[in-house]
């Protein structure tokens, strides 16, 4: 895979372009983007920029973090608070993702969506309200471990962290997740499933690689 300097401002540009050109796979009138990484990687920053660039160009967005969306605390930590598999396995509720935000977007849809579910600073549902999003509008999901659930994405970007660098960093007080990035690329294979892969070791100066050989 042959990377390429590139700024974040022009990554987000390009993969807004791209996104923008695109029609939903499955036929329905709303495109879904996924941006995954682990939070050392920061995927919310890269999601914001890509939505304000697609808003540049006219189109409705609404972004949405997994954070949102991890389940009870009982049931998370159930083998304990730091559990690898858990945290891979049952941390995030995929069901709910797939039944408040990508269920409503399939063709003939509502259109409503819910942009989180569950406080886990107070361990209590949100009871946000929907949001909709008009037809011919963009879902851009950010978050750990997207990429591993068959989620309907139309187009993909993952932020990769060599090792060392996903160690540096992540907070010492998180590092009991490390074996559970490691087995989602093992697993998962990220890198192989993204449209586009970007080398974000140093958030100052990431590379790029997607489509066949991208430009910067």
């Amino acid at each position: 895979m042959r990377f390429q300097a590139i700024t974040w401002e022009r990554l987000a540009e390009a993969f807004a372009a791209r996104a923008d050109a695109l029609g939903p796979a499955d036929g329905g009138p709303w495109l879904k983007v996924a941006v995954d990484g682990a939070p050392a990687a920061r995927t919310g920053d890269l999601a914001e920029r890509v939505a304000q660039a697609l808003r540049v160009r006219g189109r409705a967005v609404l972004v949405v973090s997994t954070e949102g969306f991890l389940r009870p605390a009982s049931l998370r930590y159930e083998y304990g608070k730091e559990d690898p598999d858990s945290y891979y396995d049952s941390w995030f509720d995929t069901g709910a993702l797939w039944r408040e935000v990508f269920g409503p977007l399939e063709a003939g849809g509502s259109g409503r969506v819910l942009p989180d579910l569950w406080d886990p600073v107070t361990d209590r549902a949100t009871r946000s309200p929907y949001r909709p999003l008009p037809e011919g509008g963009v879902l851009v999901v950010h978050g750990p471990l997207l990429l591993g659930h068959w989620f309907p994405f139309d187009l993909s970007v993952h932020l990769r962290l060599s090792q060392g660098a996903l160690r540096r960093r992540t907070g010492q007080a998180e590092h009991w997740t490390l074996p559970a990035f490691a087995r989602y690329e093992e697993e998962a294979a990220p890198g192989d499933r993204a449209d586009v892969v970007v080398r974000a070791d140093d958030p100052l100066h990431p590379a790029w690689a997607g489509w066949g050989g991208a430009t910067a």
